[in-house]
């Protein structure tokens, strides 16, 4: 007998309720509890209200000093949204310490939502490990990232962007679909509104602590594909440059800015392309020629010496200007398919035609709701809001 068969999970009749949450309680995990709090960005105290216990009560059930009744497991199903068994253990866990993400708005994410997005960041690598028994992804191709692999990039920013580019032979020009290209060496990456209304003081952030490198993208800053691109490339960075250090450093932020920079426009190629006075048509033909914006291309020229200080201030101020006047309109990530992060989709649609999974099996093997594995696919709904008045 399967341990789902042992615990009876994943009746979908009503009225086996209470009989399930019985069963869950003798195998409730309190980490669930935490993981599912913390996605539904709720305090203890919010959720003991809302159960109609004390904050203590629920601060017990969280150090596993006093497991939950079945009943309160009902109310927390609810009120957290999750199925019933999703409290129960036996399947495989990876926690994430939020000290072990790189933000890229450290300052501004709120402790509370740093704690939703690693659960989120937990999900994924749930979600990853689950459809890895059925899909091969591409092998981890990140020098120096699994325990075993000797080869190391070098420490200095640009050298290390230099040396990948070599090592994924990429050549020295532009690199076309970037989020493609770090799928395909094996990094996860997702974009999808976790957070929901948090999601943009979140921004983006990557971890290295996983088995498998991870990026997330938030899809309210993918609205201008060329600042969605240096993201990428700046959480790349991260990952290559800071493995073992601890986020929050300013000085590791304008490094994975170095990184981006020297990757996506090396200064060996791009240099003799920079004008050397602020130019906006010239400036907008190498900004499509290398997928950069135009302002990073501005911060190119003054750190590469083609224009002075004061007239990368000057050309600051003019395309702020011309963006408020919509002059310069931002294009957005969804119109480039190869930079909105497509692996975890595709490993699924895999599964699915090759009749080994289904999206029930999968939602049933992880415990989540239907709704919740097609986000974390990035399978939104797209159907308009029937609104009855």
């Amino acid at each position: 007998m399967t341990e789902r068969s042992q615990l009876g999970l994943f009746r979908t009749d009503i009225d086996t309720e209470p009989a399930t949450a019985v069963v869950v309680a003798g195998a409730f995990d309190a980490g669930r509890l935490t993981q599912a709090r913390q996605l539904a960005g709720l305090t203890k105290v919010a959720v003991a209200e809302r159960i109609g216990v004390s904050g203590a009560a629920v601060s017990q059930w969280e150090s596993q000093t006093s497991p939950p009744r079945p009943d309160h497991l009902v109310r927390l199903a609810d009120v957290l949204d999750v199925p019933i068994e999703f409290f129960a253990g036996g399947r495989p866990f990876a926690r994430l310490d939020g000290s072990a993400a790189h933000f890229r708005s450290l300052r501004s994410t709120r402790a509370s939502q740093r704690a939703k997005a690693v659960a989120f960041v937990e999900q994924v690598w749930e979600l990853t490990y689950a459809l890895e028994k059925h899909v091969q992804f591409p092998p981890v191709d990140l020098p120096g990232f699994l325990p075993d692999d000797t080869r190391r990039l070098p420490a200095a920013p640009a050298a290390a962007a230099r040396v990948l580019r070599r090592h994924w032979n990429l050549g020295v020009g532009p690199i076309p679909h970037l989020v493609r290209t770090m799928e395909r060496h094996g990094v996860v990456a997702t974009m999808v509104p976790f957070a929901g209304v948090d999601t943009p003081t979140i921004n983006a952030f990557s971890t290295s602590r996983m088995p498998r490198p991870l990026i997330v993208l938030t899809p309210d800053r993918s609205n201008d594909v060329y600042w969605h691109r240096f993201t990428a490339a700046h959480e790349l960075g991260h990952l290559v440059l800071h493995r073992d250090a601890a986020p929050g450093d300013a000085e590791q932020e304008r490094e994975a800015d170095a990184f981006a920079a020297e990757f996506l426009t090396p200064a060996d190629q791009i240099h003799d392309q920079l004008p050397n006075r602020f130019e906006v048509k010239a400036l907008e033909q190498i900004s499509r020629e290398w997928g950069v914006s135009l302002k990073s291309l501005v911060y190119r020229c003054r750190e590469l010496g083609t224009i002075s200080d004061a007239s990368a201030r000057r050309a600051y101020q003019r395309l702020n200007h011309l963006y408020e006047l919509e002059i310069i309109a931002p294009d957005p990530a969804v119109n480039y398919p190869g930079e909105v992060p497509s692996l975890l989709a595709k490993a699924f649609e895999l599964a699915e035609s090759n009749g080994s999974l289904t999206a029930v099996s999968l939602a049933r093997e992880l415990r989540w709701k239907i709704p919740r594995l097609r986000l974390l696919l990035g399978q939104l709904d797209q159907r308009p809001v029937l609104r009855l008045v």
